[in-house]
């Protein structure tokens, strides 16, 4: 089946019941707001949901948001206009359609819409949900790793799969780039219910923080949630580090999951594990202390291997599924055990699980930008690192497998949480022997003043790197733009250097100053790698723009 998506690339199933307007409001005690002040008309229906007035097309209920600029009710208007045939929004979105001349279509009023609309676009949709095994995974780092290997487990078991996150968005064997990491509730819905119609049975989807602060996830119940760890990011919207905690925590309630499974080598995983209120397996990767309590799953017998590292899962009960991930580091050992642990919690036999994975070749599964090798003489790694834990993992992945010197190229976003600048400045000094500090998405920031407080950091590590009880040299360069660093980076380095390009993954687009560029750090290091051509390897090269040494 192949169904025509909208210009913003979204999903939606060719077939879906035809609700009446009364229903509707009578299931959810909307309150009518429409024009006549006559009630709602017998036979006014919608058959699919829509919070954004791009997208609506005929038989929508258009759900007006409000904004932080300006209200969703604005656009009703061209929502009708576009097709849609009902109305869902507050108080204030009703006095701001009344006060432009009403409507020609039923309005529905209720206090805070935004958490109504992920239940009511399941109930349009006939929730969908039910027809899938259904695999969330959320945490600061390793949401994407994670999805993926789990994906990949099920699809090795033979079951057609759907994915959700921050790279794409997968039905089937249909592939969409994906625009935020959780989609928007109507969004949601409408893709699990076109996942039903292409005979998808499992979905692994990414749920963030934002995602369920901002109920985009509401209407949906997962099989099993998965808890990956927990550092300082998105402080800039949530405030502090336990408001942060709290909207993780949020999955691991009836309300949004059935059963979890929470790593819990971190003191913010084991706070969850204790205050969730569903039923919640704890995973050990990392070896622990004799006092630690013994976790109901435990990684054990981890090998390095050429290709990665091997590894055997080991339950309490005595089930184990030995195996072996490709993705290097550590840190990707705990994704991969996270992965099979949450299917196996579904219910899967281990033993079929493990002839599933020697079938295939272990969990080998190639995550776009994550840790993703490039080139090989230097050797060129992309990875999504952005905040400090995950640069400090990277870099420690990629250090013993490094000959020569390991080289990091990186900055930090503008308009978001400014706290770790320093600190992502001092782990790459810590952790490389070259640092180049450039420009991630400065957004509406000043870039120079972005790398600046990230500079501060490293420069300050590095001076106490050069004068503590092992003295080690760490140079640190500066330069701009983002595609200039890493072509200095990549044209300076040796046949046994290592490059980190962190920061932005699989992302395309740079946006500065509102403005977005084209930009793909992957594109950028092999053009990089394939200009070395004569130049003596482990020359400095010159790169025009601007480039300092510090």
């Amino acid at each position: 089946m192949t169904t025509p998506t909208t210009p913003l690339d979204r999903i939606r199933p060719t077939t879906t019941p035809r609700r009446r307007v009364r229903d509707l409001a009578e299931h959810f005690s909307l309150a009518s707001a429409t024009s006549s002040g006559t009630g709602l008309p017998a036979d006014a229906e919608v058959w699919s949901v829509a919070s954004d007035n791009r997208v609506v097309t005929t038989g929508d209920l258009f759900v007006a948001l409000p904004g932080e600029r300006v209200h969703g009710a604005t656009f009703v208007p061209a929502a009708v206009a576009a097709g849609a045939h009902a109305v869902l929004t507050d108080l204030r979105g009703a006095e701001l359609v009344a006060a432009h001349g009403g409507t020609t279509v039923p309005v529905l009023v209720c206090e805070d819409p935004r958490a109504l609309l992920g239940p009511v676009a399941a109930w349009v949709y006939d929730t969908p949900a039910r027809h899938l095994t259904t695999f969330a995974v959320t945490g600061t780092n390793g949401k994407t790793t994670t999805t993926y290997l789990v994906d990949h487990v099920l699809r090795a078991h033979g079951w057609k799969g759907g994915l959700i996150g921050t790279v794409e968005m997968r039905s089937g064997d249909r592939v969409l780039p994906s625009r935020l990491t959780t989609p928007e509730a109507a969004d949601l819905q409408a893709l699990l219910a076109a996942m039903h119609e292409d005979g998808v049975r499992t979905l692994a989807m990414e749920v963030s923080s934002h995602a369920l602060a901002l109920h985009r996830v509401d209407g949906t119940v997962f099989d099993v949630a998965g808890f990956t760890n927990l550092s300082q990011d998105h402080l800039d919207f949530h405030g502090d580090l336990q408001e942060y905690f709290d909207a993780k925590a949020a999955l691991f309630t009836p309300a949004h999951a059935r059963r979890g499974v929470v790593v819990v080598d971190d003191a913010w995983g084991e706070r969850l594990s204790q205050v969730a209120t569903i039923p919640v397996a704890t995973l050990r990767v990392a070896p622990a202390a004799a006092e630690v309590p013994v976790a109901d799953w435990t990684v054990t017998d981890t090998r390095p291997q050429s290709t990665g590292t091997a590894f055997t899962l080991r339950h309490r009960d005595g089930r184990s599924v030995s195996t072996a991930t490709t993705l290097p580091g550590g840190f990707n050992v705990a994704n991969a055990a996270l992965a099979l642990a949450m299917v196996l919690e579904a219910g899967v036999d281990e033993r079929d699980l493990a002839r599933a994975l020697d079938a295939v070749g272990g969990l080998s599964a190639a995550v776009p930008g994550r840790m993703e090798v490039v080139a090989a003489e230097p050797r060129v790694v992309v990875d999504f690192a952005h905040n400090t834990d995950a640069l400090e993992l990277a870099l420690a992945a990629l250090r013993p497998t490094t000959a020569g010197r390991l080289v990091v190229v990186f900055g930090a976003t503008g308009d978001r949480d400014k706290g770790k600048r320093p600190s992502m400045g001092a782990v790459a000094v810590e952790g490389a022997d070259v640092v180049v500090v450039t420009d991630d998405d400065p957004h509406g920031e000043d870039p120079a003043a972005i790398r600046a407080e990230v500079l501060e950091g490293a420069l300050a590590a590095r001076e106490s790197a050069m004068h503590g009880p092992d003295p080690r040299p760490v140079e640190v360069l500066e330069a701009a733009p983002r595609a200039s660093a890493i072509h200095q980076a990549i044209l300076g380095a040796s046949a046994g250097d290592t490059v980190l390009v962190a920061g932005r993954g699989h992302e395309v687009w740079q946006e500065i100053a509102g403005v977005d560029h084209p930009l793909d750090d992957r594109v950028e290091a092999r053009a990089a790698v394939a200009g070395r051509g004569d130049r003596r390897l482990g020359d400095r090269v010159a790169v025009a723009d601007e480039t300092r040494e510090h």
